[in-house]
């Protein structure tokens, strides 16, 4: 199992949030939020991850491959690399060299709306790519007008905006602003810490009437 990477910075929410972060169940967010939630296509290559990080963002068009490598420069540690592909779903910008460059400057995963390739060597660098599958065709070394860096982005469905919280584990991804993620924050931690108690009651053969909220 990777290990789980949780990142961030004391810019708004201070490394106290990071390490809070380690203890929430990503689901339990989905109890008490419907926004953030990227399509759930969008799932991990690899297997046991989970990782938080503040969105570093690119929209890749024309299959243009420039884009990414400025995005990568972009990065800093902790960093999740978001990649909106302007609804191509079919070209790659994200494989082996992404993924080293990636690493190299202490990224924590990246996030593509479209697919990925070189699968076998990503699951080896052991970084977290999301992604809505793999495939052989990948973007090209070619520019295009319409690519940016570190902008708002639509990644699954979900506007992204540079410094947002990204997070994402084996059940999917989650996109929340610092402040939409401390609102929630507080109550998904008290929701986790109870749940143990109510499974043990459920296990011992509690009537599950006196158990579920009905």
């Amino acid at each position: 199992m990777s290990a789980t990477r949780v990142e961030g910075t004391a810019e708004d929410l201070g490394s106290v949030l990071a390490d809070r972060l380690a203890d929430v169940s990503y689901p339990t967010i989905g109890h008490f939020l419907e926004d953030g939630f990227l399509d759930p296509a969008i799932q991990s290559l690899l297997d046991g991850v989970k990782v938080a990080g503040r969105a570093v963002t690119v929209r890749i068009a024309g299959n243009d491959a420039f884009a990414m490598n400025r995005a990568l420069l972009a990065l800093h540690p902790g960093a999740v690399l978001v990649v909106d592909m302007s609804g191509d779903h079919r070209h790659a910008p994200v494989g082996a060299v992404t993924a080293a460059a990636a690493l190299s400057r202490g990224a924590a995963g990246v996030v593509v709306d479209g697919v990925a390739t070189d699968l076998a060597e990503l699951r080896a660098t052991g970084l977290p790519v999301f992604a809505r599958g793999t495939s052989c065709l990948t973007t090209k070394r070619i520019h295009h007008d319409g690519s940016a860096v570190n902008i708002p982005v639509i990644c699954g469905g979900v506007e992204v905006r540079p410094g947002d919280w990204v997070l994402g584990d084996d059940n999917g991804v989650i996109v929340l602003s610092p402040e939409a993620l401390g609102a929630i924050l507080d109550r998904a931690l008290a929701s986790d810490a109870a749940e143990p108690a109510l499974l043990a009651r459920i296990a011992a053969g509690e009537p599950l009437d006196s158990v579920l909220a009905v």
